[in-house]
C-alpha cells in the first residue's frame, strides 16, 4: 500500500470553510454596492468565477454557446440572437480579469411557455448548466443569485398557506410560539406505532406540526403510508379535547418515482393528511407537481420541503437561490438551523443562515412567504435563545420550532423514550422564557444558568432533559 506523504495528508485535511466564509462575505458586500441588474425580458444569473486562463467578459460567449443556442455570432435580430445569453455586467476582483462576479442575462424568449410561466427545473438546468460547473477551465464557479422578473414570479404557485395561513388553519395566535416534532424512531416502525407516537404528541397543545422522518418510506409492506396516516389522523382526533382548540398538521413522508409520488399523495389525503413531506433536494419538480395537483382542493396539503442533502447543491449554488426556487414551487415549511452556543451542528450559519431566512420571508409579489423551521439539534437547552432571537427580529409568527429527539427520545425513570416528558420539559423552558428569567444572560453562559434555574425551581422534566442532552452538565 502506498504511503501517504505529509504533503498529501495536509491537502486532504484542507478545511474549505474559511474560504467559503470569505467568499460569501465578499460576494455579499460587492452585490450590496453594485447589485445585479433586473431586466424585464431576462432572468439574470450572477456567478462567481475563478478562471484558469479566460477573462470574465469572454465567458458569456461560451455560456451562450453551451447553455442557450449552440451557435456563435448569431445574425443580429434573428430568433437565434433573441434566444442567446448576453452580458449583463462584470465585477472583477483583481487585475487578471479572471476572478470576480459575472452577470449573465438569459432571455425569457428561449424558455418561457406560451402562458407566460416557466419552471424551476428549467431555470436551473439553464443557469446551472454544464458550462458553468463541468468545464475544466472554470477553476471555481458558483451561482450566487437569480433575478427573475415580477411577471414571471407571479406565475409560480408559491406556498398554499405561508405563516399566516398555517396559523389560521391551526388556530394558533400570531404571537404564540409554534412548535413541531419528528417521529422517533425514524424507521422500522409500523402504522400502529406511528399512531401511538402521534397520539402522545397530539396531547400537548404546544405542537402545531408533526412529521415523519425522511427515512420512513411510503411503500413498505409492513408500514404503508396510507395506513400510517389513517391511524395518525385518528390519534389527533382522539386528543382533540386536550388541544385547547388548536389544530395539528400531520405530514407523512412521500417519496418514489413521480407516478408513485402522486399515488401516495392522493392516498394520504384520502386518509386525512393535512400536510405532506418531501425530501425536495433529490426530487426535482416534485413540490411543483404536487402543488399543482392539489391546489384546486378546498384545503390543499401544507408542503414541508425537507432539505436533507441540500449541501450537495450548496457546494456550487448559494443556498438562498435553492430556497427561493423551492419557495416559488410551493413549500410551506423550510428548515434552516437553530441558534446555539459554540460551533454550529448544522448548516447554514452566519451570513448563509441570514440569507436563507431572508429569502424565505421577504415580500415577493403574489407569493406567500414560507414558514422558517428552526431545526437540527433544537432542544430545551437552546430553545430560549431561538425564541429570543425570533422576537428580537420580529419574526416569531413566521417561525416553527421543530425538535425531534429532544421530544421523542428523552427517557423516563424506567429508561424508556417518553415524548410526554420531552414535551413537558420544552413547556417548562418556554415558561422560563415567557417569564424573562434568563433575559440578559450571555449565550455562552445560558445553558449552565438554565440548568441551575431548573434545579432550583424543581423543574424535574427540564432538568432531566438537559442532563440527557448535555452530559457535560453532570461533570
Amino acid at each position: 500500500m502506498t504511503v501517504i506523504s505529509s504533503k498529501t495528508r495536509a491537502l486532504l485535511w484542507h478545511d474549505p470553510v474559511p474560504r467559503e466564509l470569505c467568499l460569501r462575505r465578499l460576494v455579499t458586500e460587492r452585490l450590496a454596492v453594485r447589485p445585479a441588474p433586473t431586466l424585464e425580458d431576462c432572468i439574470v444569473a450572477t456567478y462567481f468565477f475563478a478562471f484558469r486562463t479566460m477573462k470574465l467578459e469572454k465567458a458569456v460567449g461560451e455560456i451562450s454557446y453551451h447553455a442557450t443556442i449552440g451557435v456563435k455570432n448569431p445574425p443580429p435580430g434573428s430568433l437565434l440572437a433573441q434566444c442567446a445569453a448576453r452580458p449583463a455586467g462584470v465585477d472583477a476582483f483583481d487585475r487578471t480579469g479572471r476572478l470576480g462576479l459575472l452577470h449573465v442575462a438569459f432571455p425569457l424568449k428561449m424558455m418561457l411557455q406560451p402562458d407566460g410561466h416557466l419552471t424551476s427545473c428549467d431555470i436551473l438546468h439553464t443557469a446551472a448548466a454544464a458550462v458553468i460547473f463541468d468545464v475544466f477551465e472554470n477553476q471555481d464557479a458558483r451561482l450566487v443569485s437569480l433575478q427573475i422578473p415580477d411577471r414571471v414570479l407571479r406565475t409560480f404557485p408559491g406556498p398554499a398557506y405561508g405563516p399566516v395561513g398555517i396559523r389560521q388553519r391551526t388556530n394558533f395566535g400570531a404571537s404564540t410560539p409554534a412548535f413541531g416534532t419528528i417521529l422517533k424512531p425514524t424507521a422500522g416502525i409500523t402504522p400502529r406505532e406511528v399512531g401511538a407516537l402521534v397520539e402522545e404528541v397530539a396531547q400537548c397543545p404546544l405542537f402545531l406540526f408533526v412529521k415523519e422522518d425522511e427515512d420512513l418510506y411510503p411503500k413498505l409492506d409492513y408500514s404503508p403510508v396510507a395506513e400510517r396516516t389513517r391511524l395518525a389522523v385518528a390519534a389527533i382526533k382522539k386528543a382533540k379535547d386536550k388541544r385547547e382548540g388548536r389544530g395539528l398538521i400531520f405530514a407523512p413522508h412521500i417519496s418514489g418515482a413521480p407516478h408513485e409520488i402522486l399515488e401516495s399523495v392522493h392516498a394520504v389525503l384520502e386518509a386525512g393528511a393535512t400536510g405532506v413531506m418531501f425530501s425536495e433536494t433529490f426530487a426535482g419538480g416534485t413540490v411543483r407537481m404536487v402543488r399543482e395537483a392539489t391546489r384546486h382542493l378546498p384545503a390543499p396539503p401544507a408542503i414541508y420541503g425537507h432539505n436533507a442533502g441540500i449541501g450537495v447543491k450548496t457546494r456550487a449554488i448559494f443556498r438562498e437561490v435553492i430556497d427561493l426556487l423551492a419557495r416559488l414551487d410551493g413549500i410551506d415549511f423550510r428548515q434552516t438551523s437553530p441558534v446555539r452556543p459554540g460551533s454550529p451542528f448544522l448548516l447554514p450559519y452566519g451570513q448563509e443562515w441570514e440569507a436563507s431566512e431572508e429569502i424565505l420571508a421577504r415580500p415577493i409579489p403574489g407569493i406567500n412567504p414560507t414558514v422558517i423551521v428552526r431545526a437540527g439539534s433544537l432542544d430545551q437547552g437552546n430553545i430560549i435563545l431561538n425564541l429570543a432571537d425570533a422576537a428580537r427580529r420580529g419574526i416569531t409568527e413566521k417561525v416553527l420550532f421543530l425538535a425531534g429527539s429532544a421530544i421523542n427520545s428523552i427517557k423516563n425513570s424506567k429508561g424508556k423514550p417518553d415524548p410526554a416528558l420531552g414535551a413537558l420539559a420544552m413547556t417548562q423552558a418556554l415558561e422560563i422564557y415567557q417569564a424573562g428569567e434568563l433575559r440578559g444572560v450571555s449565550v455562552n453562559k445560558h445553558l449552565s444558568a438554565l440548568a441551575a434555574l431548573a434545579k432550583a425551581r424543581k423543574l424535574n422534566a427540564l432538568s432531566e432533559a438537559l442532563r440527557q442532552r448535555y452530559p457535560q452538565l453532570s461533570k
